[in-house]
């Protein structure tokens, strides 16, 4: 038998240890928790994502009594950048959530589908997409994907 040691980068940042940028970046995810419909979870998760050229456009979690039929924060923002400024790269993604009156004391991470989003464009841009996993207590720095889902399942 072999072993396959998988390891990922993740740097640890205190919100006052990131530039003004990447604070801009988290304060968008974070507002846009405001606009999650999430009567059920009661969970709201905003997502930011900058474009080449500097916009940040957002997006939040859309929930529906139908489970699964709702989306994620990430992929409603992601979408909404491919969709309207297909020619731009998404080059950094934060997400933030807020539950029970706060945000929450730890990072959240994408889920499944969210992280295969976030391959996809990734590929589809050929370049990396940096990821910030925002917590009151930390936040996660991740240059790319690859760290979130090392064993990625990818058609290209």
């Amino acid at each position: 038998m072999n072993n396959l040691n998988i390891n990922a980068k993740i740097g640890i940042f205190s919100y006052n240890e990131l530039n003004s940028e990447e604070k801009l970046l988290i304060d968008n995810a974070k507002e846009a928790t405001s606009r999650s419909y999430s009567p059920y979870s009661e969970f709201s998760v905003g997502a930011a994502v900058r474009l080449s050229g500097g916009e940040i456009v957002t997006g939040s979690n859309q929930e529906n009594v139908a489970y699964p039929s709702g989306l994620c924060a990430e992929r409603t923002a992601i979408f909404y950048a491919n969709s309207q400024h297909p020619g731009r790269a998404v080059e950094a993604l934060a997400v933030a959530a807020f539950t029970k009156g706060d945000f929450t004391e730890n990072p959240v991470s994408p889920c499944g589908a969210c992280r295969q989003v976030i391959l996809e464009t990734e590929l589809r841009y050929r370049q990396a997409v940096k990821i910030y996993l925002y917590g009151k207590s930390k936040i996660y720095v991740i240059d790319g994907i690859k760290d979130l889902l090392p064993l990625a399942f990818d058609s290209l």
